[in-house]
């Protein structure tokens, strides 16, 4: 049996976002739990609620569908996300890969894709709006070239291109162990493995790299 995929959308248009409701329910394998006007409510009802699905707008009072991303990223069992956005920037969308988010709506055409969207993000596969696949290119082929240049970054496990990620953004050793669940001496070994794989000598120096390449790991 077929299990259920509930949700909790977040939209500060109320019409909007019952239509999004609308296009959900229209599927039987879809249960929207709970709604929300910005940001904040929407964090607290999904920590609430546990759906396997968020579908928030990024553009929110209170906090962005990314701030709220990025919060649920630093907890255990996160549900999967669906992004929507009225705009189609490259920045934005970089910053939602990075994040581990899947799908990327342009609002547009949310009504005909979200159904489709979260089908494919709880079976593990990505969903970008067609009108955003340019873009998309573009990311792999900067990620294809920054490969090519270091080597060593395709060795890096799951768990260590996490850790890189979160040096990128300057945060401390406790930081990371906090926010992975992970002793500190862990993640100073990771630090360690890190820099191994990538040929990088001295703590300073695995910062500098992550700091000049933050927008490619």
């Amino acid at each position: 049996m077929k299990k259920t995929a509930t949700i909790v959308i977040a939209d500060d248009h109320p019409m909007f976002r019952s239509g999004v409701r609308q296009a959900l329910e229209r599927d039987p394998d879809m249960k929207v739990l709970a709604e929300a006007g910005d940001g904040a409510t929407a964090l607290a009802l999904i920590q609430e609620q546990r759906p396997r699905v968020a579908v928030l707008d990024i553009n929110m009072p209170k906090m962005s569908g990314l701030d709220v991303a990025r919060a649920l990223s630093k907890e255990k069992n996160p549900p999967e996300i669906v992004l929507l956005t009225m705009f189609d920037d490259e920045e934005m969308l970089n910053e939602a890969m990075d994040l581990g988010v899947k799908a990327y709506l342009l609002k547009e055409s949310a009504s005909i894709d979200i159904s489709n969207a979260v089908h494919a993000v709880i079976e593990g596969r990505h969903f970008i709006s067609p009108a955003m696949t340019d873009k998309l290119l573009k990311r792999q082929e900067k990620h294809l070239e920054f490969a090519t240049k270091q080597p060593g970054i395709d060795q890096l496990s799951p768990t260590e291109r996490k850790v890189l990620k979160l040096i990128s953004d300057s945060k401390t050793s406790k930081e990371i162990a906090e926010g992975l669940f992970l002793s500190p001496k862990t993640v100073d070994n990771y630090r360690f493995k890190i820099s191994e794989k990538l040929g990088i000598r001295g703590a300073y120096s695995l910062l500098k790299f992550a700091l000049e390449n933050k927008k490619l790991l």
